[in-house]
C-alpha cells in the first residue's frame, strides 16, 4: 500500500466514524434526560462551580437557576432516573473534562437499594451510558454498569439499539444535537406540577444503623477515595421523602461512613420544619418527589446551607454567565406559573393520579 492509499484509508475511516458518531447522537432517544445531558455538554468550559449527581430526587428538587439568581452559584445537575451509585464516579469524571467544579453534591437515596434491583433494568443504565459522549470514560462506565459482557457491544455502539429511530433525523431539536451539545434553558431543572398529598413520619428518633448492601458500600468507599484524589470537596445529600424505618437505619450507617471520611451530609429529612415543607401540598407523587412548591423551598434551604458551609463564588454579572441570567428570568416566570397551577389543584382538591 502506498502512502497515498494509506492516507486515503485513514481519511475514509475518520470520515466514517465521524458520520456514525454524529448520526448516533442525533437518533438517541429524545426526552428530558437527553435534554439535560446535552445541556451540560453545551455549557461553556470552566464555568460550572458545583455539579449535582444522583437519581430523580435531584432534577426536580433543586433549581440551578434559583441558586444562581439568588446567590450567584453556577451549578448543573447530571441526574438520571434511578441512577445507580456505580455511575456517579464516571459522571463526575465526565464533568471534570470540561469543568473545574470545586464542589460535588451527591444524592444518597439510591445507596439504600441493592444494585441487583436495577442492574437488569436496561433503560436506567442507558439513561447514563447512552447520554455520555463517546470516550474511554464512557467505556469504563459501561463496563462497570453492564455485567453481561455479551451485551456490552450494544452499549459501546448504541446505534444498534436506536438504528430504527430515524424519525429524529427530521426533528430540528435532535438535529441540533449532532455534537451532543444543545443548551438547556433551565440548566437541567424540571419544574413539576400536580399535587399528591402524603403523610410524613418523623424518624429522627431512630438512631440504630443497618448496613446497606455490601456492593453499595464498596461503591461508596471507592467513590470517597476517588473524591479525595479529585481536588474537589463533596456534600452528600438526602432529599426529603416519605421513607421506611429500614431506609432510615441504612442512612444512619451511610452518614457514619461519610462523616468519618471527612465530608458533610445534609439530611434534609431532619430539617422539615426549617425548610417549611408541607407533605400534604408540596409533592406531586405522594411523598417521593416535590412539585414546584416543594422545589422552591428545598432549593432555598440548600442555598442557605451552601452559603453557610462553603465558599462558592458569586458569578452574577460576570462575563460568560449570560445564559444563567436568561435561565433565572425564565425560571421566575415558569416557577410562578407552576406554583399557581399547584395552588389551584390544592384549592380544588384535584389530586394527581396514583401510580401503582
Amino acid at each position: 500500500m502506498t502512502k497515498k492509499q494509506a492516507l486515503g484509508a485513514v481519511v475514509f475511516c475518520a470520515g466514517f466514524l465521524f458520520i456514525l458518531m454524529t448520526l448516533t447522537y442525533i437518533i438517541r432517544t429524545n426526552g428530558d434526560v437527553k435534554d439535560r445531558m446535552v445541556g451540560f455538554y453545551a455549557e461553556k468550559n470552566d464555568t460550572i462551580d458545583m455539579i449535582m449527581v444522583g437519581s430523580s430526587p435531584v432534577y426536580p428538587f433543586y433549581a440551578a437557576p434559583k441558586l444562581y439568581g439568588e446567590q450567584g452559584i453556577a451549578s448543573y445537575p447530571l441526574s438520571t432516573n434511578n441512577q445507580r451509585p456505580k455511575a456517579i464516579k464516571y459522571l463526575l469524571k465526565e464533568a471534570q473534562k470540561t469543568q473545574k467544579p470545586s464542589l460535588f453534591v451527591i444524592e444518597l437515596r439510591m445507596f439504600t437499594m441493592p444494585d441487583e434491583e436495577w442492574e437488569d433494568t436496561m433503560v436506567f443504565t442507558r439513561g447514563v451510558t447512552d447520554n455520555m459522549k463517546y470516550s474511554w470514560n464512557r467505556i469504563e462506565a459501561i463496563n462497570a454498569l453492564v455485567s453481561d459482557k455479551k451485551e456490552r457491544y450494544t452499549y459501546y455502539f448504541d446505534i444498534f439499539k436506536y438504528h430504527s429511530n430515524w424519525k429524529t433525523m427530521v426533528l430540528p431539536d435532535q438535529i441540533a444535537c449532532w455534537r451532543y451539545e444543545k443548551p438547556h434553558p433551565l440548566k437541567g431543572l424540571e419544574i413539576k406540577t400536580g399535587v399528591g398529598p402524603a403523610k410524613w413520619t418523623d424518624l429522627s428518633g431512630v438512631t440504630t444503623a443497618q448496613e446497606p448492601a455490601a456492593e453499595q458500600l464498596e461503591v461508596l468507599y471507592d467513590l470517597l477515595d476517588w473524591i479525595g484524589d479529585s481536588g474537589a470537596d463533596a456534600l452528600f445529600l438526602i432529599s426529603p421523602y416519605v421513607m421506611e424505618e429500614a431506609d432510615r437505619e441504612k442512612f444512619n450507617y451511610l452518614i457514619g461512613v461519610i462523616e468519618q471520611a471527612g465530608y458533610r451530609v445534609l439530611d434534609m429529612n431532619r430539617h422539615i420544619g426549617e425548610i417549611g415543607l408541607d407533605f400534604s401540598t408540596d409533592f406531586y407523587d405522594y411523598g417521593s418527589h416535590v412539585n414546584a412548591l416543594g422545589e422552591e423551598k428545598c432549593t432555598a434551604f440548600l442555598g442557605g446551607y451552601l452559603a453557610e458551609h462553603y465558599s462558592l463564588p458569586d458569578r452574577r454579572g460576570q462575563a460568560g454567565y449570560e445564559s444563567f441570567d436568561s435561565a433565572w428570568v425564565m425560571y421566575q416566570e415558569k416557577q410562578a406559573q407552576a406554583a399557581e397551577s399547584c395552588l389551584k389543584d390544592i384549592a380544588e382538591e384535584n389530586w394527581a393520579p396514583e401510580v401503582e
